[in-house]
């Protein structure tokens, strides 16, 4: 009964979610339906299992939601994110349109700038430019797609991603864990992604197919859908209902200003993770009132934290005079951080009553027992529980919440590097979350005006294919070669 009640509940989440219950409400009630089928108590797991796990993936996260979301509102309100669109633009012109929207996604969100701030962005430059080149709108999604959430979410070494973020304090990593194959599995997305497009564009052409035609005020629509801003809420770290808000600046800024607080997020990460925190003195963490832990547990967050927040300072020192409504603008930015966070540790609370079912030690010896090895089985793991959860940083932090511990022993067992089960981790994570319910994937559709029929083919290949393959090399070299 207790493995069946495990079904039960994560089928109630999985099914009412789709349909638009909030998960805030679904959660809760998925994990009372795993204890009831368990015979446990529920009001002890509902109080103190449930909400003593949320609390902790809060306690941890919150601060990178909460800075994240500003930074993001304060690229967009200042104008620096339509500066580095309006750029790659203008450098790659109509006849490279897929490669300019691409080249712009990935350049904000690997600075720091929240995928669904970027999104409302790149869908009218998307759009403008499809329309010059007379390339299939129902190419645009992928596109985007290709360049936000794919490898500068998962892949490359040092990107401020929440997704990036979580394992840190499970294995006691930082942002920039095995940056070599970091690289390589964002080569292999980023090849493997653009010849697709380039092949689906050049059969769109062979067939006569032009542009057609798309709403030009989905963005609007979407920002306000109540449905796309609950599934939004559990695959990112920005609330949709915000992107509307705040004041928008009417000058631009320049390239290298629009360009200057990226910079500084990828810089101070790194000057902080790798110079700052080894040479301070850490020991007064080892303390009981600190939690008895060492700088391992949370430097890689403090460095990302740091850096957002030196970010910040510099974003508004030299964008001033075009933040109109300054503290309308960080207002939106710190709401817009809320929904999610909560929304991801209900998530979380949900898994850790999974976990603490008897039944559960089935479900950890199969998982562990799979072939391949601790690389595969983790990979699997976090796959299938971003992919049905449809949420990358939902998913993953159930599976190191309730397997993280394990893994690590493991690791110091066989000698296993966990930067290298960091990036398994984190790429694992990012492959099979693309489903058809994913919340970044239903408000990209919205906001660009297709739909599923149309363009969510082209978003599986790019997405999820391409991730499997990067994450397939990565396990394989690891295996091989170790972490590096």
């Amino acid at each position: 009964m207790g493995l069946a009640g495990i079904f039960v509940g994560l089928g109630l989440l999985i099914w009412l979610s789709y349909r638009g219950w909030s998960v805030l409400v679904l959660a809760p009630i998925a994990a009372l339906a795993v204890a009831l089928f368990g015979g446990e108590p529920l009001l002890a797991h509902w109080t103190l299992t449930f909400m003593g796990s949320a609390g902790g993936f809060l306690g941890q996260f919150f601060p990178l939601f909460l800075l994240g979301a500003i930074f993001g509102k304060l690229m967009d309100d200042s104008g620096s994110v339509q500066t580095i669109a309006r750029f790659m633009t203008d450098k790659l012109g109509p006849q490279r349109s897929v490669l300019a929207v691409v080249l712009a996604g990935a350049l904000v969100t690997y600075g720091g700038v929240s995928l669904f701030v970027a999104l409302f962005v790149l869908a009218p430059m998307a759009r403008a430019l499809f329309r010059a080149a007379d390339v299939p709108a129902r190419l645009m999604p992928a596109a985007i797609a290709l360049g936000t959430f794919t490898f500068t979410m998962s892949a490359l070494p040092g990107t401020p991603s929440i997704q990036n973020a979580i394992p840190m304090p499970f294995f006691g990593t930082t942002a920039f864990a095995a940056p070599g194959l970091g690289l390589i599995a964002a080569a292999i997305m980023l090849g493997f992604g653009m010849w697709w497009l380039r092949r689906a564009e050049n059969a769109a052409r062979k067939a006569g197919e032009g542009f057609g035609t798309v709403s030009v005020d989905m963005h609007i629509e979407a920002s306000a859908d109540p449905v796309v801003r609950e599934r939004a809420s559990t695959s990112g770290s920005f609330d949709p209902a915000e992107a509307t808000r705040g004041g928008q600046s009417t000058r631009e800024p320049g390239i290298v200003l629009a360009l200057l607080p990226m910079a500084v997020v990828i810089a101070v990460n790194l000057v902080t993770a790798l110079v700052v925190l080894p040479r301070l003195d850490t020991g007064y963490l080892a303390e009981p009132r600190f939690g008895g832990i060492s700088i391992a547990n949370v430097g890689g967050v403090w460095s990302v934290l740091v850096a957002l927040a030196a970010a910040i300072v510099v974003l508004v020192a030299c964008n001033w005079n075009r933040l109109p409504s300054l503290r309308e603008t960080i207002d939106a930015g710190a709401n817009a951080s809320v929904l999610p966070v909560v929304s991801v540790a209900s998530l979380v609370g949900f898994g850790a009553v999974v976990a603490a079912m008897p039944a559960f030690e089935m479900v950890r010896d199969w998982v562990l027992g799979i072939g391949g090895g601790p690389l595969v089985s983790l990979a699997l793991a976090t796959n299938i529980l971003a992919a049905l959860t449809g949420s990358a940083s939902g998913g993953m932090t159930i599976a190191l919440d309730a397997l993280g511990a394990t893994y690590m022993q493991l690791a110091a067992t066989i000698g296993l590097d966990p930067a290298l089960m960091h990036r398994v981790a984190v790429i694992g994570a990012g492959t099979l979350d693309s489903l058809p319910h994913n919340g970044a994937v239903v408000t990209l559709l919205a906001v660009c005006g297709t739909g599923h029929r149309e363009s969510y083919f082209d978003i599986v290949m790019v997405s999820i294919v391409g991730a499997l393959l990067a994450l397939v090399a990565v396990i394989v070299l690891g295996s091989v070669f170790g972490s590096f």
